[in-house]
């Protein structure tokens, strides 16, 4: 790691223990925002994940998505493109937390945009493409959420623990659980402790039926903004929890819109 003191993993080593002594799986998965073209960061994002085994759900930016990013990631299919909003534009009001899609704008409008980018992103990819939503800042108003499944998306994603396996009828919620930015202070990697902890908390919730282990457990990372702090301790993590009990998830129709 690039901190002058390595991370303890024991914590997460003894849970992760628990995890195979009772033969429990963990559905995994990984959720990566913001990209809209191929980049260095981009590159090195495919390449770990191809490293490590485990997939990256990559949220583009359909306003902003060119042609030169579809045809990378038709190169690179461990790269599994979703919808990310629109044009990942702020449009709360003065005050609120920052949204694209908020209670105050036109609904026939905020549908609108989110049916544009499926269409756009559909012409992109083809057959690539999941079509799961994942809003900007993790944030969609709820009334929004019902037309979701008619406008031809299968799920929608966005962060903390899911309070139900549907977010609608026909629209499964698979949500994302660590983020190992700091964005609110050094936008470097949290403490790695305290990842590890939360971690550990959320994992041990799972395993003794307090939480929803149905819900593949999600990392949430940005590759355009990554420091090596934030690169080594994603990939640290994922290589211990794909060791066991972490098993690749992949969306299933029957199984997560039930």
């Amino acid at each position: 790691m690039s901190t002058d003191t390595p991370p303890d993993w024991a914590p997460l080593e003894a849970e992760l223990a628990k995890w195979q002594a009772e033969a429990q799986q963990l559905p995994l998965w990984w959720r990566d925002d913001d990209a809209i073209e191929p980049t260095a960061q981009l590159h090195q994002l495919s390449t770990l994940s191809q490293k490590l085994g485990l997939p990256v759900h990559l949220a583009v930016i359909p306003a902003a998505a060119n042609p030169q990013l579809a045809a990378y990631v038709a190169q690179h299919p461990q790269l599994i493109p979703v919808v990310h909003g629109w044009a990942h534009q702020n449009q709360a009001a003065s005050g609120q937390k920052k949204c694209e899609f908020p209670n105050q704008r036109p609904a026939q409008v905020a549908l609108a945009e989110i049916q544009q980018g499926l269409a756009r992103l559909q012409g992109l990819f083809d057959a690539p493409l999941l079509p799961m939503f994942v809003p900007p800042w993790n944030r969609i108003a709820p009334d929004l959420l019902p037309a979701l499944a008619d406008l031809g998306f299968a799920a929608l994603s966005t962060f903390t623990p899911r309070q139900s396996p549907l977010a609608a009828p026909g629209l499964a919620q698979i949500n994302t659980h660590l983020d190992p930015i700091d964005w609110k202070g050094s936008r470097s990697l949290v403490a790695p402790q305290r990842l590890i902890a939360q971690v550990c908390d959320q994992l041990r919730a799972r395993r003794n039926g307090m939480a929803d282990n149905r819900e593949p457990y999600g990392i949430l990372t940005h590759h355009l903004v990554h420091d090596a702090a934030i690169w080594e301790f994603t990939e640290a993590l994922i290589a211990r929890l794909m060791q066991g009990p972490g098993q690749v998830w992949k969306f299933d129709n029957k199984d997560d819109l039930r």
